[in-house]
């Protein structure tokens, strides 16, 4: 029983580390000049195709009978998903990797308060604090990088802009699969909230008129490399503890993929570190431990009839 309910811990765990590596791939599709709106739309899409044949086939009957108002939830958070991906990538092109990052996921302290305000959840006084601890680091690197002590980033302030409303929308889309993932099992729930998303930034690109084609190879192999890892691996795991953890839990969490990112940025790109963003990582990673002590895994609740649910 302490076994299962270390489990999602440690898929959580291994989620995170998954997507960390997001940022570094997609600063070397943008070095090769690709889009950010192309590459959100391609991570998606390489992501929609590869779970199409896995989904109707292990899942199809359940598919088959979605009710309109769970097809309409799940449109509305491949909505929130799709958002999140073109602001938070954009991001990347004006700030550090570490800033970014970091900022994308004060989703916490959004997630917090809309639990709060639509389903009078109140977290405990541990796991404020734990959230209060994460919200003060992650400014403190956005700040380290805002002044100008990591590097040269004209800027700056556009990227953690957009960073901040990356997690404005992924909050949206965690607290809408919290109650969506109560009705469909995991293949499903994901297979329609990346499809929606898939579809919505492809015609986001139409319609602007972003190239996909032309780039080079590297590019491409870092949106395959996106959708398989950070996607596919990544939020699916998270969408997975979404039955077994809080989301507020979750997004706490999540926020040790800032330490992550900075490091490998760190190997790969050479961005240092300030000692105001590694007085933020520690912040961050108490902050996680913290929220943890009060998380206590439940068991998923049995999926209520399809037509008797409306998330």
């Amino acid at each position: 029983m302490q076994q299962r309910a270390f489990v999602p811990f440690l898929v959580l765990a291994i989620g995170v580390m998954i997507a960390s590596t997001s940022a570094i791939m997609i600063r070397f599709a943008q070095d090769t000049g690709m889009p950010s709106l192309a590459i959100a739309a391609g991570r998606m899409l390489v992501a929609a195709l590869i779970l199409l044949p896995l989904a109707w086939l292990r899942v199809g009957h359940e598919l088959r009978r979605l009710q309109p108002r769970q097809i309409g939830w799940g449109l509305l958070s491949g909505v929130f998903l799709a958002l999140h991906f073109a602001a938070w990538i954009s991001s990347l092109a004006y700030t550090s990797v570490a800033s970014s990052v970091a900022l994308v996921s004060t989703s916490p302290l959004w997630i917090a308060l809309l639990s709060f305000l639509l389903f009078r959840e109140k977290p405990g006084a541990v796991a404020i604090g734990g959230i209060a601890l994460t919200m003060i680091g992650s400014i403190l690197i956005g700040v380290s990088d805002a002044s100008g002590s990591t590097g040269d980033y004209p800027q700056a302030t556009l990227g953690n802009m957009l960073a901040v409303l990356g997690a404005l929308t992924v909050s949206g889309y965690l607290l809408i699969g919290r109650n969506l993932r109560r009705t469909l099992s995991l293949l499903a729930y994901i297979w329609l909230v990346y499809t929606s998303a898939a579809v919505i930034l492809l015609v986001w690109v139409l319609v602007q008129g972003v190239p996909l084609l032309g780039f080079a190879l590297i590019a491409y192999l870092c949106i395959i490399g996106l959708a398989v890892g950070p996607q596919l691996l990544g939020h699916t795991s998270f969408n997975w503890a979404l039955r077994y953890l809080s989301a507020t839990f979750i997004a706490v969490a999540v926020l040790g993929e800032p330490i992550g990112s900075a490091v490998l940025a760190w190997l790969v790109f050479g961005e240092g570190f300030a000692p105001l963003q590694l007085g933020g990582f520690v912040l961050v990673l108490m902050g996680i431990y913290f929220a943890s002590q009060m998380e206590r895994p439940r068991d998923p609740p049995p999926r209520e009839p399809l037509a008797s649910h409306s998330p």
